[in-house]
């Protein structure tokens, strides 16, 4: 009997994923980091919006009980590495019912700004935790003595749901100045002294202005952001020109096919400032945008010179990734579940990876069949990406079975994809056979960028590697698992949460 045959009937799939195939379960751990990255609470392929929710509800509860202090590391992880939003903060909220103290140390390194504030408060109402009692109320308090002008008229949004204004008037804080005493009367609709907040008196002008002349004088004047001008007046091509300069990166980004169509990119120095701002290196390090805004963006525009931006802009942002060794497989998920953004983000990963890679690496693509995607190390990430596109089933032991035929020896295999196998034969099985046949010490990595909890290869499989996730910081780990260091799960265990009480 084969070493492979021996080890798959012995470790047997002990679940079925949302396709009804053989899978394995992974750690709590595992599937509680998968959630936090990648469950947006939208609908997927295969499970809608509710059926998503009360499943995560349920493994933040198990996790608030058995193992609180990963929670906690967890969260910070997913809000400040992960980029992700309502997930960690629907986290800290069953969090803080279940362990307060953990709660009140990463309260402030999850609840990040305004908007995330708000949320919180609404996912506790919503959970019918009320104004959530003292030990809420308290990291409420610290959060609101931080406030700004800045913030005050981008995020309040009085009218809205649950806004800043709420919050005050939940957690009643103590202003320290006069000046915090006007600006918590104004979040709460009250008669304050504007002279105090020139930001705030010039947003309220802007809002009275009766010309573009007017308008101008107090975007000026005030610096007042993108979010709010938009709120306050239609922007016309002039406004937009005087925004550009103080739009982040990101809202510039979403914003690109607007310049464009308004004819405001038609002066050269506009675009020229444009093209300047979506190439600066050291600003989208920053801007920690999630690398499918980019395709989107890429997809929506049509002028040549921004779609070279953009080309540019995801170069960059993935300039700092490791080099990783000779000899590596990567194989692309197209099937028919991976279709929109979950391709997006796999096409934009595996293209970057393969440019990490050298002579001997290959970039496979594969639903239920198996066709090299004749990639380019000089053409662009973007450019290569837009032309993959989903199609059929799913056989994710088809390229590991390709690679057996062919005697192809590789070290590594990568492989991104949402794990939901249909048809063929499995991953894991494979993997058990190429490893007999071909090279017993190939390492694999799994980039898992669905929120379904199956998994194709079992947690005994000390070789094989899972990364969850749809930020450009998973692609690191690959790097960085290879050399030895730890995997994902035991990185962010590491994570220190003290306490700045």
């Amino acid at each position: 009997m084969s070493i492979a045959k021996k080890l798959f009937s012995a470790i047997k799939p002990n679940m079925t994923n949302r396709d009804g195939y053989p899978a394995f379960a992974r750690s709590a751990e595992e599937q509680y980091v998968q959630t936090l990255v990648t469950n947006t609470f939208g609908n997927t392929f295969y499970a809608d919006q509710q059926e998503l929710l009360a499943e995560a509800d349920g493994l933040h509860r198990e996790m608030a009980q058995s193992n609180p202090q990963f929670m906690a590391k967890a969260l910070v992880y997913a809000r400040n590495e992960g980029y992700m939003r309502l997930q960690p903060l629907y986290g800290l909220a069953i969090l803080s019912a279940y362990r307060p103290d953990l709660f009140a140390k990463v309260f402030l390194q999850v609840v990040r700004i305004p908007s995330d504030l708000t949320d919180f408060l609404t996912i506790l109402q919503g959970m019918g935790r009320g104004e959530g009692g003292r030990a809420v109320k308290r990291q409420v308090n610290r959060f609101l003595s931080g406030v700004s002008e800045y913030w005050a008229i981008k995020y309040n949004g009085r009218g809205r749901g649950y806004n800043l204004g709420d919050a005050i008037a939940t957690a009643h804080p103590k202003p320290a100045d006069l000046k915090q005493q006007a600006l918590f009367r104004y979040l709460r609709g009250q008669e304050a002294n504007l002279t105090l907040l020139p930001q705030v008196e010039a947003y309220e002008q802007l809002k009275r202005a009766a010309t573009e002349a007017e308008q101008l004088h107090w975007i000026e004047t005030g610096k007042l952001p993108h979010e709010v001008v938009t709120g306050a007046v239609k922007p016309t091509k002039a406004v937009w020109e005087a925004l550009i300069d103080q739009m982040p990166t990101f809202a510039l980004l979403r914003h690109l096919n607007t310049l464009d169509r308004s004819g405001t990119l038609d002066n050269r120095y506009n675009m020229e400032k444009v093209v300047a701002r979506l190439t600066d290196q050291r600003a989208l390090q920053k801007a920690k945008i999630l690398p499918f805004r980019f395709a989107k963006a890429f997809r929506q525009v049509q002028d040549s010179q921004l779609r070279d931006a953009l080309r540019d802009a995801v170069e960059y942002t993935f300039a700092n990734l490791p080099e990783l060794e000779d000899r590596t497989a990567i194989f692309l998920d197209i099937s028919g579940s991976m279709n929109g953004e979950y391709l997006q983000i796999g096409s934009v990963f595996a293209l970057a990876l393969y440019k990490k890679t050298q002579g001997n690496s290959l970039f496979w693509l594969f639903d239920t069949e198996v066709e090299d995607a004749k990639p380019s190390r000089r053409d662009s990430i973007l450019s290569q990406a837009d032309r993959i596109h989903a199609r059929g089933g799913t056989d994710t032991g088809a390229p590991v079975r390709k690679l057996l035929a062919e005697r192809r020896k590789v070290d590594q295999i990568v492989i991104i994809t949402d794990e939901q196998q249909n048809s063929g034969s499995p991953f894991y099985k494979a993997l058990l056979q190429y490893r007999t046949k071909v090279n017993p010490n190939v390492k694999a990595f799994i980039i898992d960028i669905a929120p379904y909890r199956s998994a194709m290869v079992p947690p005994q499989d000390r070789h094989t590697f899972y990364i969850y996730g749809w930020s450009d910081t998973v692609l690191s780990y690959i790097a960085q698992t290879a050399k030895g260091y730890d995997s994902m799960v035991q990185q962010i265990e590491a994570i220190p949460i003290e306490s700045d009480l």
